[in-house]
């Protein structure tokens, strides 16, 4: 793994935004900002860090490392859906195919944590599913539970919804929904397989997905955004897991779940000033995010200190993209 002397080099170079001349207008994510011509969609991954739907502040090398991970799952699981990635021309970029995108995020859990477990904690329902009396934190689920959100505008935050609410506001038609259902869990049952023989537990996970023409006159569901990232899914020590749950400690993680348990210390959920970020801190969550992948994919992440805005401008001034 790169030393934090290297990530420190780095910070002045942080990528918090840019703006891209002849490629159209900017549509800005809270991590992505992206680009459409005509039929394609230039995503470029900053390196912004959010919680609670709050972007708080940047991490060096942190746009390439999601990059590097959502491109080693956009791979092993082409078997089960298509994706929208044509290229990546820059570790910070991906070329892809402008898509329909569904206006829900779909979020499976195997384990109770996170905002369901407030939920549960708070005597509410998740996502319309009433859970059991009595379960306790981290506690596995019998089966993974399929909890979506509304997609938010920007700036604002993401609100559970029920899978028949989805399909009785005529948000996605019931057969699509199924189908997106079934994906959703197919995708979770696989990256819970590929991260167990890593020595890791896939606790949760939020997919997106879209429509493309099929050529014949239809639309296909595909998979968009990314996919078993760190920023995207919680990640657990698997031979950690049993000892934590039964002495109701908080599981070893390898995920930004603990910038959010910092973020909740500091007294902060989301709303008013965020507390603010030291660079000695964001290095340390760089490396986090480094390791995290390096763990996960069992490959090493490669980077050198350098100016990725002027990087990102002369990769994307190379492409043809009419």
């Amino acid at each position: 793994m790169i030393s934090k002397e290297t990530v420190l080099q780095q910070m002045s170079y942080n990528l918090d935004s840019i703006d891209i001349e002849g490629v159209g207008n900017k549509i800005p994510g809270k991590v992505r900002d992206s680009y459409v011509v005509g039929d394609k969609r230039l995503l470029v991954t900053s390196d912004r860090l959010s919680a609670f739907d709050v972007i708080l502040s940047t991490i060096p090398f942190k746009g390439q490392v999601l990059n590097d991970m959502a491109a080693y799952w956009f791979d092993r699981t082409a078997h089960i859906i298509e994706n929208h990635i044509i290229s990546r021309p820059h570790p910070n970029v991906f070329l892809a195919r402008e898509a329909e995108i569904l206006p829900i995020e779909v979020i499976v859990r195997g384990y109770l944590t996170g905002s369901a477990w407030r939920d549960y904690h708070g005597g509410k329902d998740v996502s319309g599913i009433k859970l059991p009396e009595g379960l306790r934190k981290s506690e596995k689920f019998a089966e993974p539970l399929l909890t979506p959100s509304t997609k938010a505008a920007h700036g604002e935050h993401d609100e559970p919804i029920s899978s028949e609410e989805i399909v009785k506001q005529g948000i996605v038609s019931a057969p699509l929904w199924e189908e997106v259902s079934q994906k959703a869990l197919e995708l979770f049952e696989f990256g819970s397989k590929v991260a167990a023989e890593q020595g890791l537990i896939l606790v949760d996970t939020k997919y997106e997905f879209g429509l493309l023409d099929d050529g014949n006159g239809g639309k296909k569901l595909i998979l968009a955004d990314e996919v078993h990232t760190s920023d995207s899914s919680r990640y657990w020590i698997k031979d950690k897991y049993a000892e934590a749950y039964e002495t109701g400690e908080e599981p070893p993680k390898l995920d930004k779940e603990f910038v959010r348990a910092w973020l909740i210390e500091q007294g902060y959920l989301g709303e008013g000033t965020p507390p603010s970020f030291e660079d000695d801190f964001r290095a340390e969550v760089a490396l986090k995010y480094i390791e995290a992948f390096e763990t996960i994919t069992g490959q090493t992440f490669e980077a050198k200190p350098k100016n990725i805005k002027d990087d990102v401008q002369a990769a994307i001034s190379g492409l043809k993209l009419g």
